[in-house]
């Protein structure tokens, strides 16, 4: 069975809070500051939840910011809002600071206080002319979306729909956009049934529509929605239909359409958030073939010829780590090795001083020479293994990257016996005991190494 769900915590209404306090300042005789701290100190030990209660003594300090911003715009919507669309922008970007606010609580308190169901009102009575206020409104829902209730009260509120529409009929603000797709994402995220609403919707169409449209800084939200609806994360749900999912945006074009986004290259602002899109559709060998078909690999070995060239390591890292994932397809692995095997080992030698980018190389050689002695050859001939041998002594500390290193040995080594020689008279043995020895993590791993270059005492 998949992991259960956490229980929820018991709750308690701003009034019933207000109350303790009362009681605890008219009944048991304690000073103001003295009954807040023990209402919340015996409420909190009770197991109630306070997350999105004013935590204040009653009619000290005045109205919550968060409150009055709320009641205001209540009142105005109430009323035909499309005549009072600037003061409701106002207020929702007002409404987005005090909840943008690190540590504040101000995102609970507005949810506890009917935020998501108010804003999704809101949006509903806009007209399509007010999009100043609709992208205001846009961000500040993409802000409160933080947690399932929150998320259950933008489901409830048809949210999904609601948002898909807006996005429809704005395709040309760019703004619009973004916020949407920011949307989409919050509310998908950890939540199988709003993934499902949103497919229902067919986003999938919306989201091929959107990646044709250019924009000079690109909409990076486009890229974390297709990432968020295709990852399995509701941990309430023991089968997820996103593999599913993935399968169909690459059957309409998005594959192809991100590859389309990567061909671009490092001048492009979105090219991080594109290629771990692009990771997310590559969910069988025939989705990854097709994106080598369309040019993805080639774009790709472009982009870190580039990230090698001009030191960015964000892209180093990002695009190793999308080709060991089309390294999935065997006729992949081949076009790689060939391609590509000389430029990763460049691409060491210019981010030889960040464990980081090593570890996802070394991951990446792994990839392509589990199951192929062919080209565990071609890596140890363009000096894969000197590069396992030096990251490892360089970098003793380096967890992933000892494990990472113990792995991709294995995989040079398990059927090809030449590769044994020449690692071994290298001095490799002496690292993966050191990785075996200091990281319980590798343990494992450097065991399998050392058993499969043929070392008697492997578990040692």
């Amino acid at each position: 069975m998949g992991p259960q769900p956490k229980t929820a915590g018991r709750t308690i209404s701003q009034q019933a809070f207000d109350e303790v306090v009362k009681e605890n300042i008219d009944d048991l005789g304690m000073d103001p500051a003295e009954a807040l701290q023990d209402a919340i100190e015996t409420l909190t030990l009770q197991g109630v939840d306070l997350s999105g209660i004013v935590t204040c003594v009653p009619g000290e300090g005045g109205v919550n910011p968060v409150i009055q911003c709320l009641d205001r715009l209540k009142e105005l919507n109430s009323v035909d809002n499309s005549q009072n669309g600037d003061e409701i922008a106002k207020l929702l970007d007002e409404l987005t600071e005090l909840c943008n606010s690190e540590g504040s609580g101000n995102s609970a308190i507005a949810s506890r206080n009917g935020a998501i169901e108010l804003v999704c009102s809101i949006c509903s009575k806009l007209s399509t002319g007010c999009q100043g206020a609709l992208v205001s409104a846009l961000k500040a829902m993409a802000l409160l979306l933080d947690d399932l209730q929150s998320r259950e009260a933008f489901r409830a509120s048809g949210g999904p729909k609601l948002v898909v529409g807006i996005i429809t009929d704005g395709f040309e603000n760019i703004d619009l956009l973004s916020s949407g797709f920011s949307v989409i994402a919050a509310a998908a995220t950890g939540n199988e049934v709003i993934k499902e609403s949103f497919m229902e919707l067919k986003t999938d169409e919306l989201i091929l529509r959107a990646l044709s449209v250019k924009s000079e800084g690109g909409v990076d939200s486009l890229y974390d929605a297709i990432r968020i609806l295709l990852t399995p994360d509701d941990t309430r749900v023991l089968a997820s239909q996103v593999y599913g999912y993935a399968r169909k945006f690459a059957k309409i074009g998005i594959a192809g359409a991100l590859v389309d986004s990567i061909r671009v290259g490092l001048s492009s602002p979105s090219l991080v958030s594109a290629s771990i899109a692009l990771k997310a559709v590559a969910v069988n060998d025939e989705i990854c073939t097709t994106i080598s078909e369309n040019g993805g690999i080639d774009a790709v070995l472009v982009c870190i010829d580039d990230s090698s060239e001009q030191g960015n390591k964000t892209v180093a890292k990002v695009c190793c780590s999308l080709l060991s994932k089309l390294a999935g397809s065997d006729i992949n692995k081949k076009t790689i090795v060939e391609k590509g095997m000389d430029r990763l080992i460049k691409l060491s030698g210019r981010f030889s001083d960040d464990p980081s980018v090593l570890q996802e190389i070394m991951s990446l050689i792994s990839v392509l020479s589990l199951r192929s002695p062919e080209n565990a050859a071609r890596a140890i001939e363009a000096g894969a293994g000197e590069l396992a041998i030096q990251a490892m002594q360089n970098f003793p500390a380096a967890q992933l990257l000892q494990r990472n290193c113990c792995l991709m040995i294995r995989n040079l080594v398990v059927r090809n016996s030449e590769n044994r020689t020449i690692l071994l008279n290298s001095g490799v043995e002496k690292c993966i005991r050191k990785a075996k020895q200091i990281h319980p993590s590798c343990k494992e791993a450097a065991t399998d190494a050392l058993r499969d270059l043929g070392l008697d005492d492997y578990n040692l």
